[in-house]
């Protein structure tokens, strides 16, 4: 006979969830590991000969792009001899302030750094993120996606999400044709919720790259980089192929920053023997010497991987901390699903989510996560309370505000409306105002009417031969009777002349006045310092919509 309680745990949902003990060999490990290098750094004539128990001669292109580009190198020997420990109690210490410890950190080497965070618990690593953070005010980021990359549901869902306070919204496509309607109904539709949201479309670079250059996005993030030379030669890649790509976009006005996240080399066969963070510290340090603004990371896609060895959600904030401790914006995933286990999934977000990092998550699905085309979010538009109400609970701000329906429902039928002036005073395929009605009250595709996706595909490809950009779609609002939607569209195109948000950590008011780590850096030192919830901003987190008050009873 079984124990009756083992046989209602074994029925739990975090028992659905796959473990796997550590296997150091290839790279099942999530930090510290046995094959680790140690420690090590010598430069001569200004040139590093030895990085982490590797001669100069026996570099591969990760080690000498790191070498050439990525550390800081007048203290770098110095700062190598210091004891890991004491430089792991510097990063949580409230008495060093974040500008003498971001000194030491950026002339760390891979090893050493991963080393540091090594000797932190994850209570200690959430103290040093609160102080390590770039921009003084966290923020959030969500996915809108649909099965269907049906734009007017991907439009409304845009602007419900930009009313609820995301200041990063991010699409992708089933079909890469697609992307040029996708782009344009997320922007449109971002601009309606809330002016000056930052928004992109992930597909395969050369797309991307042109509709940025088009005005279509303020923004990129998935730049992926990886940690071992085999891996990145798979994808026909290089760290200098992926810093030019970099100057592309900023070139070009464009917002940017890398990809890359614990268990990417293990998940693809090349992880060297390696533990996941020590390779994702060097992607890190890749990102650092391409001279992007920030890094997504945070395990991202992988995350499985990590989640299912011992230590590996610590490896995940630690991947963070150590992003943040180069003085890079982090977006720190929450994103991909990874668990049946409500009660693991909200304990994995819990540890960026309690100290607040530049972006909580670079993608909570603005979606049901049946609609996510990124695989599913940790959280998703079915969350939106519980999330609120944690928030109110730790008087937390996790960048999201409590709505009324009645403005959702608004917000939703004037973007779907806008997005069917576009296509009108552009040429494109008709949206009806029955797909309006629709996108308005929809819940997800499931609600939303078919569209003729090849006569879609036919004219989206017809509009980018035409060389339709921002200002055209601008235009096509003010002839469409929408003003202010195209006031807050051009006022994103001219924010690509300006470059102020190539700043690190930047994001935008509804003002268009740019908040970054230059204007608004984090000062934590303990206590009343650093970000602080204002007596006006915790009143609007307070007023969920389910809250009785005293004089409505």
């Amino acid at each position: 006979m079984r124990s009756k309680r083992f046989e209602a745990l074994d029925a739990r949902p975090v028992n659905q969830d796959g473990y796997v003990t550590e296997w150091s060999e290839v790279g099942l490990i999530a930090m510290n590991g046995p094959n680790d290098p140690k420690p090590s750094i010598r430069v001569e004539g200004g040139k590093v000969v030895e990085l982490d128990g590797k001669q100069r001669a026996d570099f591969d292109m990760i080690d000498s792009f790191i070498a050439d580009y990525a550390i800081r190198l007048d203290n770098a020997e110095a700062v190598c001899k210091m004891d890991s420990l004491e430089l792991a109690r510097k990063l949580v210490d409230i008495n060093v302030p974040r500008s003498e410890v971001v000194k030491l950190t950026t002339s760390m080497t891979p090893a050493k750094i991963t080393e540091v965070v090594g000797k932190m618990t994850v209570l200690e690593m959430m103290m040093a993120v609160a102080k390590m953070r770039a921009r003084l005010t966290p923020a959030n980021q969500c996915h809108v996606t649909n099965l269907k990359d049906n734009p007017v549901q991907i439009a409304a869902d845009a602007a419900e999400a930009s009313l609820r306070g995301f200041a990063e919204e991010e699409t992708t496509v089933g079909i890469g044709r697609y992307a040029p309607f996708n782009a344009m109904a997320i922007m449109v539709g971002a601009q309606v919720g809330r002016p000056g949201i930052l928004t992109q479309c992930a597909v395969e670079e050369a797309t991307e790259l042109n509709l940025g250059m088009r005005g279509f996005t303020a923004y990129a993030e998935t730049v992926s980089v990886y940690g071992t030379e085999a891996v990145f030669m798979d994808g026909d890649d290089t760290p200098w192929s992926k810093a030019f790509l970099a100057s592309c976009y900023a070139s070009r006005g464009l917002k940017m920053r890398f990809t890359s996240g614990t268990g990417s080399e293990v998940q693809m066969g090349y992880a060297e023997g390696k533990s996941m963070l020590y390779l994702e510290a060097r992607c890190i340090y890749i990102t650092k010497g391409a001279g992007s603004q920030g890094i997504q990371n945070g395990s991202v896609s992988c995350v499985g991987v990590p989640a299912a060895v011992p230590g590996g959600i610590r490896a995940i904030l630690a991947e963070n901390l150590i992003a943040m401790a180069l003085d890079l914006e982090c977006a720190s995933s929450n994103d991909q699903t990874f668990t049946h286990s409500d009660l693991r999934r909200v304990a994995r977000s819990l540890m960026q989510f309690v100290p607040g990092t530049d972006f909580i998550c670079s993608g909570y699905s603005a979606t049901p996560n049946y609609d996510n085309m990124f695989a599913g979010s940790n959280w998703d538009a079915d969350d939106y309370d519980d999330w609120l109400i944690i928030q109110r609970d730790l008087k937390i701000d996790g960048g999201l505000v409590p709505v009324l329906e009645v403005d959702v429902v608004a917000a939703r039928n004037k973007a779907a409306r806008a997005l069917q002036a576009v296509f009108k005073n552009l040429g494109l395929t008709e949206i009806t105002d029955a797909e309006v009605e629709a996108a308005t009250y929809a819940r997800g595709s499931q609600d939303m009417p078919a569209r003729n996706v090849v006569e879609d595909l036919k004219s989206a490809e017809d509009m980018m031969k035409r060389g339709t950009t921002g200002v055209d779609i601008a235009k096509a609002l003010i002839k469409g009777g929408f003003e202010d939607v195209a006031d807050a569209v051009f006022g994103m195109l001219k924010q690509r002349v300006a470059g102020d948000y190539l700043h690190t950590s930047a994001i935008l008011t509804r003002n268009f006045e740019v908040i970054s780590a230059v204007n608004q850096p984090n000062d934590y030192r303990g206590p009343m310092t650093g970000y602080q919830i204002s007596d006006e901003k915790w009143a609007i987190l307070q007023d969920i919509r389910q809250a009785i008050s005293p004089e409505s009873i």
